[in-house]
């Protein structure tokens, strides 16, 4: 495995690869990789001949009084684990090369972040479209993997591919679980054991509510809603938000009927925990 600081270096590297023919999978992650992290690049490893994954804390995702500083990191593990899973090139750029004191563009894609995290965390996929995109131009790959658990992201980043004729294709991966059910992320690492002992209820809820309104018993979005929170009332912490939207474009909607996609963000503790599942609602209920 080739570590990589300069995105012109590993524009050299991708080129010389495409001119042997060979595909490119690419897997931007934040690092202090966890079991979800590497599914993506064992997806990647079998679908392309040269797997890239970058690991980078993007400053301009992590609005005032958020974990920036306080992130968790570890790189030293996270090269030994991309090395274990075959990963040809790992790129870790630096804040200062991305971001210069002049720089002064924002990607920006309208009306997708009107739901979910986008209406509590002001500005932060401006900044997840903005590297995106640096590091698209940076890997050049044939695809780009990205994770369910952050599924606004994933339709945000597909729209913006699409908008801006990347050459790449966006492969969407299932969310990696622990055996009791919490969606593995980076973030878990704040919980306390309580806090941890309750986290799992956030899926078991969303999946109770999933069977409900695949058996025609829920039939309305606000009904949805109310019972996830009836579910989750009595927990340690506070609910942030629960949707119940269209899954292909995150559009509101009242009566539940084709593919959607229930979603909870929950304050524990230090963590803010974010999951969801999708449904396929019944037809005219």
């Amino acid at each position: 495995m080739k570590r990589i600081r300069s995105a012109r270096r590993l524009q050299s590297a991708v080129r010389s690869a495409r001119s042997k023919g060979e595909s490119v999978g690419f897997v931007p992650t934040m690092g202090f990789l966890h079991e979800g992290h590497l599914s993506l690049v064992r997806r990647a490893r079998r679908d392309n001949d040269v797997v890239v994954a970058s690991i980078f804390v993007n400053p301009l995702q992590f609005g005032p009084g958020e974990d920036f500083e306080s992130y968790p990191r570890d790189l030293a593990r996270d090269r030994r684990l991309l090395r274990s899973e075959g990963v040809d090139f790992v790129y870790e750029p630096a804040a200062a090369d991305l971001y210069p004191r002049e720089f002064a563009t924002r990607v920006v894609v309208d009306g997708l972040d009107q739901a979910l995290c986008g209406t509590r965390r002001p500005g932060h996929f401006a900044g997840v479209t903005t590297i995106v995109t640096k590091l698209l131009n940076a890997a050049g790959p044939d695809r780009l993997y990205l994770g369910q658990k952050d599924f606004q992201q994933a339709v945000i980043l597909t729209r913006m591919v699409e908008d801006l004729d990347f050459a790449v294709k966006v492969v969407v991966c299932p969310t990696v679980r622990e055996a009791d059910g919490l969606a593995m992320s980076s973030r878990n690492s704040y919980l306390t054991t309580e806090e941890r002992a309750f986290a799992p209820e956030l899926f078991r809820a969303l999946s109770k509510v999933r069977k409900l309104v695949q058996a025609g018993e829920i039939k309305t979005a606000a009904s949805a809603v109310k019972r996830v929170e009836s579910l989750l009332k009595d927990g340690p912490g506070r609910i942030d938000y629960i949707e119940i939207l269209s899954r292909e474009d995150l559009g509101r909607v009242r009566k539940l009927s084709g593919k959607l996609v229930l979603a909870v963000a929950y304050y524990l503790g230090k963590a803010r925990l974010i999951d969801n599942v999708w449904i396929q609602a019944p037809k005219g209920s």
